[in-house]
């Protein structure tokens, strides 16, 4: 399969390319949902053209068939809540007003780089909400999950940064622990 100038293969049959934590997570995916071996794709990139503005020229992509999953957070009566939001690479996460009231938090903001990878286990520039940590909420706008003028994949990190992962935004909609959230994103 191709999309853009890359070529894709299934991701479990190459999760050598995606972080530990993103390997355990599709394969228990798989395990649960058959699609996910046949529909989450997987392909090598050069790693200095992770982040989606290059990615997308380099690789001819169209910017709206990215999603970028960012890591937020907030106290609540001294209570960190974390969450990962995933939005369209063509919006932005609504962190002051959407994120901040699904997390009941006073304020939320990103995650420093160091600890977001940290905590992770997974490289700046290819985080995914596919294997983060128990703990995390995992945010996706409604956006995401219906085809857009991109068609229906999306693409996403692989924890690596030297991959992406791409599956029907539909599936993401499935995957365990994720929460649809209709305006989410910001245009």
């Amino acid at each position: 399969m191709t999309l853009g100038t890359l070529t894709w293969q299934p991701a479990l049959e190459r999760l050598d390319l995606v972080a530990p934590s993103t390997a355990a997570a599709l394969t228990a995916w798989a395990a649960e949902h058959d699609e996910v071996a046949s529909a989450v794709l997987v392909t090598e990139i050069d790693p200095d053209l992770a982040d989606t503005a290059a990615l997308t020229e380099a690789y001819d992509l169209p910017p709206s068939a990215s999603a970028n999953c960012v890591l937020v957070g907030g106290r609540r009566e001294g209570v960190e809540r974390v969450a990962a939001a995933v939005v369209r690479a063509t919006t932005r996460a609504d962190v002051n007003s959407a994120v901040k009231r699904l997390l009941d938090v006073r304020k939320a903001s990103f995650l420093p780089m160091d600890r977001a990878t940290a905590e992770s286990a997974m490289e700046y520039g290819g985080i995914t909400p596919i294997g983060l940590p128990a703990g995390y909420r995992v945010l996706v706008d409604a956006r995401v999950t219906v085809p857009d003028d991109s068609g229906p994949l999306v693409v996403v990190g692989s924890g690596l940064r030297r991959s992406k992962l791409t599956l029907p935004g539909a599936l993401l909609a499935h995957l365990p622990g994720v929460e649809v959230v209709e305006g989410l994103a910001l245009a």
